[in-house]
């Protein structure tokens, strides 16, 4: 309850959106190969922000 407005720093923030981008790959590759390949380019491109803030 007193974490309801702990703010999240850019890793956690950067991981999330991560994980929702290979989500929703994964959900086009379904029906649409090529929108799932864009999707996990900018998966990737999210992952390299991360590792660069790790570093």
């Amino acid at each position: 309850m007193f974490g309801l407005f702990k703010k999240k720093n850019p890793e956690e923030v950067l991981q999330k959106k991560y994980k929702d981008l290979l989500k929703e790959s994964f959900e086009l590759s379904k029906t649409n190969r090529s929108a799932s390949d864009k999707k996990q380019a900018e998966a990737q491109a999210v992952l390299e922000e991360i590792e660069a803030l790790k570093k």
